[in-house]
């Protein structure tokens, strides 16, 4: 089993992870800077949050093992680098923000991969070593998604003549990460419910024991989130940039309460769902 509250600070990190890589989705020449000065800044924030909460467990643990010492650095490193890039579009360097943006990303992306090899169930040469940090990166490229998804619609409220280009590219993105995490989920119940190993004897226990929340994850999270992206692409049509956006509000909440779901499946049966 995992701890209960490493599993949930791990939506913060996601958010942090996925909501930096979403900020890449819209053209950067369109929308002014001050759409990404605003989303970086909420993102790094969500990246200290998940810090703060991670070096207090280390504390409270009163040791680092390698792997959790190994991981802390690596967020680290991407919390300073996020903030490396926030900085840098208050400034005039454009070669510092090409530098700083992948760099973080490249960072934020091992980190994730770091934590997922902590939870991982299973040795390192097994099909747990590719599923679990690919459920963890899908799930936060769909948080990122959404989450970026209602702070652009908010911009259309200061950027009056703004096309719905941007929103409608988002918006998209936002439905094609979904889909390949609801694929990566499926995939991954159905190999670790397979494969030889404890991950069987975890697919087990989560069906006799846990059906019904296995069942509130996928259906109070990204299959709710797809019905509302349904919703969001008939606004966009017409087009409506508010009620969209409205939307994506709740289409955050059918993210964030799926992923939460998926963090107590974690804690209850360490399979990265």
């Amino acid at each position: 089993m995992s701890d209960f509250s490493d599993c949930f600070l791990l939506v913060f990190g996601q958010l942090a992870v996925g909501g930096l890589a979403a900020l890449a989705v819209p053209p950067f020449s369109v929308l002014q800077r001050g759409f990404y000065k605003s989303s970086a800044c909420v993102f790094l924030g969500c990246a200290l949050l998940f810090l703060a909460g991670k070096a207090a467990l280390v504390v409270r643990a009163g040791g680092v093992p390698p792997a959790r010492g190994l991981e802390l650095a690596l967020w680290s490193v991407f919390a300073a680098s996020s903030a490396v890039y926030l900085a840098a579009l208050w400034r005039e360097e454009p070669r510092l923000r090409a530098r700083a943006y992948p760099a973080a990303l490249f960072l934020g992306v091992a980190a994730l991969f770091a934590s997922a090899g902590v939870h991982r169930l299973g040795p390192l040469l097994s099909p747990a070593a590719v599923l679990y940090p690919l459920s963890f990166l899908t799930g936060a490229l769909a948080l990122g998604a959404v989450a970026t998804g209602m702070l652009l619609g908010h911009w259309y409220l200061i950027d009056l003549g703004l096309s719905i280009e941007p929103l409608q590219r988002l918006f998209r993105y936002f439905v094609a990460v979904l889909i390949l995490h609801l694929a990566v989920l499926a995939v991954t119940l159905a190999v670790m419910g397979l494969a030889p190993g404890p991950g069987t004897a975890a697919v087990t226990s989560l069906w006799h024991e846990h059906r019904s929340l296995l069942a509130a994850r996928f259906l109070l999270g990204p299959l709710a989130a797809l019905g509302l992206g349904y919703l969001i692409d008939r606004t966009l049509r017409i087009p409506q940039t508010m009620a969209a956006t409205g939307l994506f509000y709740i289409a955050i909440l059918a993210v964030m309460v799926g992923e939460l779901l998926g963090r107590l499946i974690l804690f209850r049966t360490s399979l990265p769902l």
